[in-house]
């Protein structure tokens, strides 16, 4: 087992691995950048090392200081959590030049499913189902349109190396596509590096449903059931819940099986996971693989029972699996509502001081954090502040329970979106299992009852 990892992260992830670090005994190293000297995570690992000014190219994306600062502090590995270096091929190959276990897959695996484009060719040789589009970056506009007009509008444009919703867009009309191409081609060029475009069928009203995976260096492959995410608003994911109300076993299975027939295919390891598109009929579509451990990954922990911190920490010393697809079952309902400091009609950020922070607690309740009363949120990051899991018997005890949860969590000194996520899980759209990833556009667009 590692004696000393570090937590190339912030916020409420840097202080999930921290917990279970703790737990296996693990020394941890946390990071943090000028902006970041009173956080959380910084105040809750055994050592904590400025990296750089506040911005996250400055400090949090700043690979060699941090490769620098793992070895003079001699640890054995370091995990990236997510977003960030994360899904940065280059930092894990740095990473095992100088001796670092990266804790995720190779740097190999990593680059090939960075690319939106090549992921695509990867599953259609393995015989995983693709939303109908291109396999090659777009040349110019008029390529765009060219292929568009063939293929039939809407279409989604899409940055090869997009996340986050980040140079994605809905397109009906070539005039539309005409006067947004250059500007997600900008986007993608300056959040990602690279500016390669290409275009998918827009499929109509579909699920964002995903497959929680594992795999250790030895081959033995799982999956962990689904998650459905698709609550979103600008294509971001703001309630995540497990099981999936809409997907029959059948269904589940198959998933579950062609995810994990994906991650044996590219010779993956640690834990993953693969999103899928879900039309009306149930066929489900490759969209993405994310090489690390996803936001959401607490509600597969609820349903579950494992620690998957816990696991990708012992996949990367080389430990086997100790358990197999049959010892995994599914207890009860989990859903994730993500707390945003943010407005609730208008979604921009809302920096400031968190004057009072007082939460539920529960048996049903489960928080991640990074913040406290007294906490300064920076506009330099994110601007999610915490997590609030609950679980229950069914998904419509569940539900309750989250409803209950956030009308007891009261945040003052900045807006957060709780108003907004109130709105969904009250309505009756949502409590009828219609969670399409256009429920925010079709049942929330009347900003007028927004509350607060």
């Amino acid at each position: 087992m590692f004696k000393k990892v570090l937590i190339a992260n912030r916020g409420e992830i840097a202080v999930r691995v921290i917990r279970s670090c703790e737990y296996l005994g693990i020394k941890t190293v946390a990071i943090f950048s000028e902006a970041d000297r009173d956080a959380l995570h910084v105040q809750l690992a055994d050592e904590a090392f400025c990296v750089g000014g506040p911005r996250v190219n400055e400090s949090y994306l700043n690979l060699e200081k941090i490769i620098e600062v793992a070895k003079e502090n001699s640890v054995d590995a370091i995990h990236p959590g997510y977003g960030l270096l994360s899904e940065n091929s280059h930092f894990a190959e740095e990473c095992n030049k100088n001796g670092i276990v990266f804790i995720g897959p190779s740097p190999k695996v990593i680059s090939r499913m960075g690319s939106k484009i090549e992921a695509r060719k990867v599953m259609v040789n393995v015989g995983v189902p693709v939303v109908p589009g291109i396999d090659y970056p777009l040349g110019d506009v008029e390529e765009a349109c060219r292929v568009a007009s063939k293929m039939g509008f809407p279409v989604m444009l899409k940055a090869s190396a997009g996340g986050g919703g980040i140079g994605m867009q809905v397109v009906k009309t070539e005039e539309e596509l005409r006067k947004v191409y250059s500007g997600n081609q900008k986007r993608a060029n300056d959040f990602f590096g690279d500016g390669a475009m290409f275009i998918e069928k827009f499929i109509e009203n579909p699920r964002h449903i995903e497959v929680q995976i594992l795999v250790d260096s030895q081959g033995n492959a799982v999956y962990l059931w689904e998650r459905e995410c698709s609550i979103q608003r600008r294509h971001q994911k703001v309630i995540e819940e497990a099981p999936s109300s809409f997907l029959d076993e059948e269904t589940r299975r198959e998933m579950g099986k062609v995810a994990v027939r994906a991650a044996k295919a590219i010779g993956y390891t640690n834990a993953g996971t693969i999103e899928f598109l879900v039309d009306s009929n149930k066929n489900f579509y490759f969209l993405e693989m994310n090489t690390r451990l996803q936001v959401e990954h607490p509600v597969t922990e609820e349903i579950t029972g494992i620690d998957l911190v816990k696991e990708q920490i012992e996949i990367a010393t080389g430990k086997e699996l100790t358990f197999s697809q049959s010892d995994i079952k599914r207890i009860g309902h989990a859903i994730e509502a993500r707390i945003y400091a943010e407005d609730p009609q208008t979604f921009f950020p809302s920096p400031g001081k968190v004057t009072k922070f007082k939460i539920p607690n529960g048996e049903n309740i489960r928080h991640e954090l990074a913040v406290y009363e007294g906490f300064t949120v920076t506009p330099y990051y994110d601007p999610m502040i915490a997590k609030l899991i609950v679980t229950g018997n069914d998904r419509d005890e569940t539900i309750n329970h989250l409803k209950e949860a956030l009308e007891n969590y009261h945040v003052e000194g900045i807006k957060t979106n709780i108003p907004m996520l109130k709105r969904v899980i009250s309505h009756p759209a949502f409590s009828a299992g219609d969670t399409t990833t256009n429920f925010v556009q079709k049942y929330l667009s009347d900003k007028s009852k927004v509350e607060g």
